[in-house]
């Protein structure tokens, strides 16, 4: 009987890759659009050398192509070289892709065929169940980046570059790019860029060159609200007004409701240890369950309630609903009743 095997994660697929120990089949999909195409390029850059690309490399599109044509590329054999790879782009357009499992028992050793799709999960259940269970292939599925994720997934790759960054420069770093992965990419490529290997990125390179103010951000107001400095949140709030392009207010929110979500869930944790709170909140860092437990502190239960309330009314008024205040405004208006909640 099969044994189903444990999620596969990009690290471990990509470490794999670098090895240039393959599996016979990749299927990629899922939302993140990001990681299914970098291992796509991983896997194509390490399996053929540019001159076995020529007559070794297929790359297709699930709406050119039917399945038994997938199949009979993949039947193929390598012209000079140890190995060929297809790819099938855009395969949740693949008609009878189940047929997939039929190949899948018994896959050409000389093959590696790459299944991408985007933005959802490919429509082929007996295949992909026998790939999860079996050791003919790989399933990845490339979930959407959530926001706790964002600080770990910028320390993790500054560390596999080699590099070091402050935990504040990351929290900056999260809090400019979002859960947008490609754009987190490209900017981390940059500052890596400057500080070369063994470096360390801190916030002053930041606000050097991404045009993040190392004192006026939403890290900074979080931390500010955190521990109720009132004179420092309303200096930020200013700051954000005479600069709305680069602080939009709905950023500024969305990040103040996943923190005091954050806390009231941490609140109704039985285990009020670091570890506990981890669990409880989803953290894969210690970092950010300590600031969540300094936030606890100053904010109860019945307070983080109230300004959840607090939170969603401002989004009403800023849509324009029972309010016709600039969006500023009612920002200040918000930092205020949380700060003397």
């Amino acid at each position: 009987m099969a044994v189903k095997k444990e999620a596969v994660t990009y690290s471990q697929l990509a470490t794999e890759i670098s090895r240039r120990a393959f599996r016979p089949i990749y299927l990629l999909m899922g939302e993140e659009s990001f990681y299914i195409d970098d291992l796509e390029q991983k896997i194509v850059a390490s399996a053929l050398s540019e001159e076995e690309r020529d007559f070794n490399l297929t790359i297709c599109y699930g709406v050119d192509v039917d399945t038994r044509e997938v199949i009979s590329m993949c039947k193929r054999y390598p012209v000079m070289a140890e190995r060929q790879v297809v790819v099938v782009r855009e395969a949740q357009n693949l008609k009878d892709a189940d047929l997939f499992k039929f190949y899948a028992e018994n896959p050409l050793k000389s093959t590696i065929l790459i299944l991408c799709n985007k933005n959802g999960n490919m429509k082929a259940p007996e295949f992909i169940k026998l790939l999860k269970n079996g050791d003919s292939g790989v399933v990845f599925e490339s979930a959407k980046l959530r926001d706790s994720m964002v600080t770990k997934v910028i320390a993790d790759y500054a560390s596999d570059r080699k590099c070091n960054i402050d935990q504040k420069a990351a929290a900056m770093m999260a809090d400019y790019v979002g859960t947008d992965v490609s754009h987190l990419v490209n900017e981390m490529d940059k500052l890596i860029m400057l500080v070369g290997t063994g470096g360390r990125i801190t916030p002053d390179l930041i606000e050097r060159n991404n045009g993040i103010s190392k004192d006026y951000n939403n890290f900074e107001l979080e931390d500010a609200i955190k521990f109720r400095k009132v004179d420092k949140a309303f200096r930020i709030i200013d700051y954000f007004t005479k600069n709305p392009k680069k602080n939009p207010t709905v950023l500024t929110v969305s990040l103040m409701f996943s923190f005091f979500s954050t806390l009231l869930l941490a609140h109704t944790a039985k285990d009020k240890s670091p570890r506990g709170i981890m669990a409880q909140i989803d953290a894969k860092t210690t970092y950010r369950a300590e600031r969540v437990m300094e936030g606890m502190r100053f904010y109860n239960t019945a307070q983080c309630v109230n300004i959840i309330s607090h939170i969603r009314d401002f989004d009403r008024k800023a849509k324009g609903m029972q309010s016709r205040q600039n969006e500023y405004d009612l920002l200040r208006e918000l930092v205020a009743k949380i700060l003397y909640s």
